[in-house]
């Protein structure tokens, strides 16, 4: 068991959790007893929160330099045995959502019955080249990807020379391909939905979703956080099993809507300042009300500074009121999209939670920051529970970074297990249908051509 396993197993239990598989929330008795006892948790000092960030330490050694992989060519030697191999799977590729038409059966049984040959090698690489793109990469062209800003690494980790070489050296074609196929529980779900399913636009719907997986990394990592928007939840996830749930509340629908990411945490912030968007400050003219009235302001923890050239920056301080609530996970990306808690928690209890100006809110944040730090191995249970008692701005580096997967599939396994479909809440189906039914888009860019757009949430639901 690797130690990240040991200490998530060692860490959890402690925060209340008393079954890997449970998903039910943490009971915060620890918690509550901490925050009312002073006794069993002794107020923070500078040195404990000191002891949690990570010491500047230099390098003791060079960094390996690893020798790069052997560049195979794009064209290679087919036997027929591998080649019938290969017709094989594109005949049967339709188990996995995709259409067998696109990867030219007719070309390559022609090749087949002329025997071996330049001609065989070209139609038999050209197949399999354009199975590995779709089922490594995805069917789906990035222009219909709305608003998906993840990059998939898996096309720099499975070059496609290196796996025909591996096809062709082991003779196990269909064995190479398939190990190309995402390894999350939901695809397969999804697959075996595919297998029994009549009903045209049910099918359509499940292969868009079991592509959708496509674009993510295969190795998702064995510690993560993912959260699919139209499904309002967010899992702690510790090898494909969820650990702990949280109900999430996204974006409004429009310009506000909550972008696709796989980014990092790298730290949790404890107590978090909020800076107040100039559309509030002067749009909406709290900046003049602040310093107007300085009573109100401190009650409602708004500091306001103004520049030598009249510009009015105005912070909301640490507090019960505070528009972050106690927490957010700093996650650093060019959208300023974070998870964080909320004075509104209310709202959770609403069925359609797409309510934010784009950053994702979590029910039971506190718990769920603190897990984090923990995991993260940037504090102790104790000393989590102190620095957000403080009352202070501390944010604690992690020093094992978490991965965070900001989806969006309309169908998938609910946090019970169970398949389930989603509302389209922000309309992405359609473009994705679409290029499912359309021709297969040859030489396919990686990334997106949409601009990040910086989501200001004004926080005013």
């Amino acid at each position: 068991m690797k130690t990240w396993t040991r200490m998530a197993l060692l860490a959890l239990p402690v925060l209340g959790v008393s079954s890997m598989a449970s998903a039910q929330p943490i009971p915060l008795t620890d918690f509550d007893k901490a925050f009312r006892d002073p006794a069993a948790n002794p107020p923070v000092r500078s040195a404990d929160v000191q002891a949690v960030r990570p010491a500047n330490v230099a390098p003791v050694s060079t960094p390996v330099v690893q020798p790069l992989p052997p560049l195979f060519p794009e064209v290679q030697t087919w036997s027929v045995a591998d080649a019938q191999a290969l017709l094989e799977v594109v005949e049967a590729i339709g188990t996995e959502g995709l259409d067998s038409r696109d990867y030219q059966p007719d070309v390559l049984r022609a090749a087949l019955n002329a025997g071996p040959g330049a001609g065989l090698d070209e139609a038999a690489s050209t197949s399999f080249t354009w199975l590995v793109e779709d089922l490594r990469d995805g069917r789906t062209p990035m222009d219909a990807r709305k608003q998906w800003f993840v990059i998939d690494p898996d096309a720099d980790r499975m070059l496609t020379g290196t796996l025909m070489n591996e096809a062709l050296t082991t003779h196990d074609v269909a064995g190479v391909l398939a190990s190309l196929n995402p390894t999350h529980p939901d695809y397969a779900a999804l697959k075996q939905a595919l297998a029994t399913a009549s009903d045209t636009k049910q099918r359509a719907m499940i292969r868009a979703n079991m592509d959708r997986w496509r674009w993510l990394a295969r190795d998702l990592g064995s510690q993560y956080l993912l959260t699919n928007v139209p499904e309002y939840q967010l899992r702690l996830t510790v090898n494909d099993k969820i650990i702990r749930t949280y109900k999430t509340i996204v974006g409004k629908p429009g310009r506000t809507a909550t972008p696709q990411l796989a980014e990092t945490v790298e730290g949790v912030v404890f107590n978090p300042t909020w800076t107040v968007p100039q559309s509030i400050v002067k749009g909406e003219g709290l900046g003049a009300k602040v310093l107007k009235n300085p009573s109100w302001a401190r009650n409602a923890g708004y500091k306001a500074t103004v520049a030598d050239n009249g510009f009015v920056t105005v912070v909301q301080q640490p507090g019960p009121t505070n528009s972050l609530g106690v927490m957010k996970l700093d996650m650093p990306n060019p959208h300023a999209i974070f998870l964080h808690d909320t004075p509104s928690r209310g709202l959770f209890g609403q069925e359609a939670r797409a309510l934010s100006h784009g950053c994702i809110r979590t029910e039971r944040a506190l718990e769920l920051a603190m897990t984090v730090a923990i995991l993260g191995q940037g504090a102790s249970k104790d000393e989590t529970v102190a620095i957000s008692k403080s009352g202070k701005y501390t944010r604690v580096p992690v020093k094992k970074t978490m991965p965070v997967y900001i989806t969006y599939f309309t169908m998938a396994r609910d946090i019970n297990g169970e398949l389930k479909s989603f509302e389209d809440i922000y309309g992405r189906d359609a473009p994705v249908l679409a290029a499912l039914d359309a021709p297969r888009v040859a030489n396919r860019a990686r990334s997106t051509g949409e601009k990040a757009v910086e989501i200001i949430d004004d926080l005013q639901t």
